[in-house]
């Protein structure tokens, strides 16, 4: 089988990045005019029902010249709270995101978003509220 170059590769994702994906909770495209495609840029829709709903998260990822045979680098610019990112510089932790810790040359930048979203959702689930004393 043959392999797909890292340019077109690159190209593909910032097609389909530039459209959304699925229902456009993610996007990404790059960042000003980098032809040799290493700095990207990415929105996640908080997820509902979540401490993330209704809240725009921004992120720089950065794919390197070995991509995608390596994972990108992944960096929210906006502050949030989880256990995949690292509190003091926003910096996802590889080992700490499935998807980045068992990385495969299938996976893409969309499966990254998608999946930082779905920690998102589990991981900050507004609890119920307990109702309140009532007397009757």
């Amino acid at each position: 089988m043959a392999t797909v170059p890292r340019n077109f590769r690159l190209l593909e994702e910032l097609e389909k990045g530039e459209k959304g994906i699925g229902d456009g909770t993610c996007s990404y495209g790059l960042s000003d005019d980098d032809v040799l495609m290493h700095h990207w840029h990415a929105t996640i829709l908080g997820a509902p029902h979540s401490v993330h709903e209704n809240r725009i998260y921004s992120l720089k990822i950065y794919c390197g010249d070995n991509y995608p045979d390596q994972p990108p680098q992944v960096q929210f610019v906006s502050k949030i709270n989880l256990p995949s990112v690292h509190p003091d510089n926003g910096m996802v932790i590889n080992q700490a995101l499935p998807c980045l810790a068992h990385w495969k040359r299938s996976f893409s930048l969309e499966t990254v978003l998608t999946e930082l979203r779905r920690e998102m959702a589990t991981v900050g689930r507004k609890l119920p509220q307990p109702m309140e004393n009532t007397t009757y």
